[in-house]
């Protein structure tokens, strides 16, 4: 039976870099405030006057075509994972596909939040596994700076631009690539995190802008404790689904929120903290690009039959784990 894995990998952000001491002339915080209750130290921010997360989703596909000498012309499928679409619509993945040059590509963008990366490469598993499609590139782009409102000490600090990419194709060698994931959604998390006005509920009106209605609202105390929870649970449960344990995994790679939410998941799992991959002090809180951002700025440290576990939680509630087995 045919598995699919990664095949190829890459990732851009912008060179403009937003670190705490900048932060800190923004808005009432500081270094340590946020160093010690997220493990932040700077992120990336998308100036560029017209560009939106397309031109970071087509920066990273573009490096990784040059890189993997990938012919646009046999490529199947796109999907954009993505909560800062260009626009309502036509979608970020047609953006996308038309910007890479990608024109016998079909594409489509999925909204999983901070979970995106995972749900869109489970999605990708499928095409592959079905024989539907051969060559799915998985595209993760988020200008979260675009949603942000930088007189929110709570959030600001929290949250940086970014787009990472991964090429999916079949493989027939037993026990490699996506093994199993464990997803789940629930709608009991809508009230703690989102963005409340812009869609078909609260249109936009001069009342919502002056409101502040169009920015992104978290109730961060209980984000944090449904995301430990849920992101250990999904994690255990993978893991036990396929008869491993913490000994067993190579990696652990967690969506990069916030540093205390990694260390709690990590500790309650058994994961001594050299086997987590982190990088969120120099990007923040990159939402759906988090986990492939982190994959790729790790590669080289991953070997062929590296077991590695991702797991993420984001709005909607949104959350899971995936079981991958490194193939490159």
């Amino acid at each position: 039976m045919l598995s699919a894995r990664i095949s190829a990998i890459a990732s851009y952000v912008p060179d403009d870099i937003l670190d705490n001491e900048m932060l800190s002339k923004m808005v009432d915080t500081n270094d340590e405030w946020i160093t010690t209750r997220v493990g932040i130290k700077e992120r990336r921010i998308l100036h560029k006057e017209g560009a939106g997360s397309s031109y970071m989703g087509i920066k990273a596909i573009e490096k990784m075509m040059a890189q993997y000498n990938i012919d646009p012309a046999t490529v199947d499928l796109l999907i954009c994972a993505t909560s800062n679409p260009d626009y309502r619509f036509p979608s970020t993945a047609s953006v996308i596909l038309n910007g890479t040059g990608l024109k016998n590509t079909y594409g489509y963008d999925i909204q999983a939040a901070c979970a995106g990366f995972i749900v869109a490469l489970q999605d990708a598993n499928a095409y592959i596994r079905s024989g539907l499609y051969n060559k799915v590139i998985v595209v993760c782009t988020e200008k979260m700076s675009s949603m942000v409102n930088y007189q929110d000490r709570a959030t600001c600090p929290l949250f940086g631009d970014g787009a990472a990419c991964v090429l999916v194709e079949p493989t027939d060698e037993a026990g490699m690539g996506v093994i199993d994931a464990v997803l789940h959604v629930d709608g009991r998390g809508r009230d703690h995190l989102l963005m409340e006005a812009g869609g078909s509920v609260l249109p936009t009106s001069q009342e919502t802008l002056d409101a502040g209605k169009h920015f992104l609202f978290q109730d961060g105390r209980n984000v944090y404790k449904n995301a430990v929870t849920d992101m250990l649970t999904s994690t255990l449960d993978v893991m036990k689904r396929n008869n491993l344990t913490a000994d067993d995994v190579n990696y652990l790679i967690p969506h990069q929120a916030n540093l205390r939410i990694i260390e709690a998941v990590a500790d309650r799992a058994k994961f001594p903290l050299d086997k987590v991959l982190v990088n969120i002090q120099h990007y923040g809180n990159t939402s759906a690009a988090s986990i492939p951002l982190c994959l790729d700025e790790y590669k080289d440290k991953l070997h062929k039959g590296d077991k590695l576990v991702l797991t993420a939680f984001g709005a909607g509630f949104t959350w899971g784990a995936m079981y991958l087995v490194w193939d490159m």
